[in-house]
């Protein structure tokens, strides 16, 4: 699930962008190896309510609103939330690994193919919540940012499950 290869030292910006999201992206799924069902729902840090199968889900929401949604201008609900809830994903009832892995690397897909397509990091795409036009460069860069967030909580989470620490 996580084979992680660490970004080039040195290359263009592209190649250095899709090399950090995809490093973040294994780091993620490194993080949710070898976890059973049972500790992936755990929410092994009280008081916080987050798990990692909430963060894999919300990582789901994240690459499909941002690639599909806006880059790709696709009029697609959200995959947990009809209403446009992003929080719906962090509510597990009914809700399974399998199924959200699985959906979590369709997302990943989408995003790399439409990212790939695209003829620069120049183009753009309208976010609703912001009310602008955003770049591909942006979009980016907000991924890693939010992989890197959230993959210091998967840090604590998998750390309170069973003690595993590392990069």
């Amino acid at each position: 699930m996580s084979d992680r290869i660490s970004p080039p030292l040195t290359g263009g910006e592209r190649e250095t962008l899709r090399a950090y999201l995809d490093f973040h992206r294994a780091t993620l799924a490194m993080k949710c190896e070898g976890v059973s069902e049972e500790d992936m729902r755990r929410r092994s840090s009280p008081p916080s309510e987050l798990t990692l199968l909430g963060l894999v889900r919300h990582m789901a929401e994240v690459e499909r609103t941002w690639f599909r949604r806006v880059i790709d201008g696709r009029d697609l609900p959200l995959v947990w939330s009809d209403s446009g809830d992003y929080q719906q994903a962090f509510d597990l009832e009914g809700a399974t690994v399998s199924e959200a892995v699985s959906t979590w690397q369709r997302e990943v897909a989408h995003s790399r193919e439409i990212e790939q397509a695209a003829e620069s990091l120049d183009v753009t795409g309208y976010f609703p919540r912001w009310g602008s036009d955003v770049s591909l460069r942006l979009v980016m860069l907000h991924l890693i940012h939010e992989y890197a967030r959230h993959n210091g909580h998967a840090d604590f989470l998998r750390e309170a499950i069973d003690g595993t620490t590392g990069p």
